[in-house]
């Protein structure tokens, strides 16, 4: 029996931080129904605090979606939940930007600062009845124990899943295989692994993380995504689909690959 590989895709978010691409409403539900319908189990439609336009297209997806679970993208503040709860998701995502690099300047706090804020803003979501996922932004320059540590109170909150942020892009599958064992070991909820292709990776660093037993991926449509792009959906599932059951086939990839292809008039590559 084939293991299940979980997928997510974010083209409709990160895929959208390509330069030069900017889905229009009626573009990203073409592309959300389309993910659905090949099986895709969850699709990132968007950032509910980029205003009205982004909440109105989301509200179209959850409510048009026949079977994939529809989550959206969120900072620790108040104002970025509230958005995302009025968009009623089935799944809410926080980021964390959990390396010292990134509390210290993005957020400009102490590691105890960030673990507070994440804390409240995960009881903030729950309390209201939503399903939380927590992702670890710039996992790959965190220091394991720090991580370790959050993972198990986050799995004793009750959040759903931890996704490893690769933000960077500079993870190795050996390096990808040893952090999400080392997470997995901690007491963490279910992993997901959310690759950047900097080094031309992703889909290396993406099966590494599903051998370490992590619960599933993030990809996007032609590896959409800033710089380099992200994990390719077809070129995962091409990789993958002889050992992990994901819900879709090599064959549905490839048409979405041409599909989106044609919809952002961009070259598709693929045979």
């Amino acid at each position: 029996m084939k293991q299940k590989a979980y997928l997510m895709d974010t083209t409709l978010r990160d895929g959208e931080q390509r330069p030069g691409c900017a889905l229009t409403f009626d573009q990203k539900v073409k592309i959300a129904k389309l993910l659905d319908a090949a099986g895709i189990n969850q699709i990132d439609a968007g950032s509910p605090a980029m205003g009205r336009d982004e909440c109105d297209v989301i509200r179209e997806i959850v409510a048009n979606r026949s079977n994939a679970k529809i989550s959206v993208w969120c900072r620790m503040n108040e104002a970025d939940l509230l958005a995302a709860i009025s968009c009623i998701p089935d799944n809410i995502h926080i980021s964390a930007p959990i390396s010292d690099a990134h509390i210290h300047t993005k957020l400009r706090t102490s590691r105890s600062g960030l673990q507070k804020e994440l804390l409240r803003s995960v009881a903030f979501i729950k309390d209201r009845g939503f399903n939380v996922t927590v992702g670890f932004e710039d996992a790959s320059r965190a220091d394991i124990a720090f991580m370790s540590a959050i993972s198990s109170r986050l799995r004793e909150m009750g959040v759903l899943r931890v996704q490893f942020s690769d933000t960077v892009g500079i993870m190795t599958p050996q390096r990808t295989f040893d952090y999400v064992t080392g997470l997995i070991r901690s007491g963490s909820p279910p992993i997901t692994f959310h690759g950047h292709d900097d080094l031309g990776m992703a889909v290396a660093n993406s099966i590494a993380a599903l051998r370490a037993g992590a619960f599933g991926i993030e990809t996007t449509l032609l590896g959409l995504g800033e710089r380099a792009g992200n994990c390719d959906l077809e070129k995962l599932v091409g990789a993958i689909g002889n050992y992990y059951e994901t819900g879709t086939t090599y064959g549905d990839a490839k048409m979405l690959s041409r599909k989106v292809s044609e919809i952002l008039c961009l070259t598709y590559s693929g045979r």
